[in-house]
């Protein structure tokens, strides 16, 4: 008999939002050659195909339906839905609202979880989000959870709300991050937690580029 293939591998990103886990993710993948995905996206492509299709949000069986299906590709540092570049698209708070109802739903979330496990193609992948070590891809040899204070990590959400020419207040933005850590921690399933065996990374005083040679270091030291 011969030998089973080796599987593909697989390196995780989880942390909370505006941790740099989406710049670092994408940093390491273009480094090693492997494919990118950037999970929270799905949920954003998936409410803003609803909108598209004219599928209520709230309509559990079509809204799967279409997350099952999703013709979305990430390149470059955007997102393609349909061969159509909706990255600036799926930022919109509309979107991101619709998004928030969505992934509500137990039907869209199993949908999801087989769409994420299909990027798993040769020579490999790096998958940033908030249970891809713990649930999406629990059999990964590599898991990282990326972290850093909800005051740098509001700092670094301001910092791109104002490049964007877009009002902000850290304050808000602080209590913000607070708040969505508590939610996205204290959420039934799939909460944000760092995998037993995972990398903790605190960026509170890190840059890009050193989480990046952090991440590939450890994923090389697993080879």
């Amino acid at each position: 008999m011969s030998a089973a293939p080796s599987p593909i591998p697989v390196i995780t990103i989880d942390g909370p939002s505006a941790s740099g886990k989406g710049t670092v993710a994408e940093r390491v993948a273009v480094a090693l050659g492997f494919h990118f995905l950037d999970s929270g996206a799905l949920y954003r492509l998936t409410a803003l195909s609803a909108m598209k299709h004219g599928v209520a949000l709230d309509d559990e069986a079509r809204v799967a339906e279409l997350a099952g299906h999703l013709p979305a590709t990430f390149r470059d540092g955007s997102v393609w839905l349909a061969g159509e570049n909706v990255t600036d698209a799926i930022r919109a708070e509309a979107v991101g609202e619709g998004a928030s109802k969505v992934a509500a739903l137990p039907g869209v979330r199993a949908a999801l979880l087989d769409r994420q496990r299909a990027y798993r193609q040769p020579p490999g992948l790096v998958a940033d989000g908030r249970d891809m070590g713990t649930v999406v891809f629990a059999d990964a040899a590599t898991k990282v959870f990326l972290t850093a204070s909800a005051e740098a990590r509001a700092e670094r959400r301001y910092k791109q709300l104002i490049e964007k020419g877009n009002s902000a207040s850290l304050t808000a933005l602080v209590a913000d991050m607070q708040a969505r850590d508590a939610r996205d921690s204290a959420r039934t399933v799939a909460p944000l937690k760092p995998a037993p065996d995972a990398l903790l990374l605190d960026t509170t005083h890190m840059d890009i580029e050193s989480a990046v040679q952090a991440v590939l270091a450890h994923y090389h030291s697993k080879q």
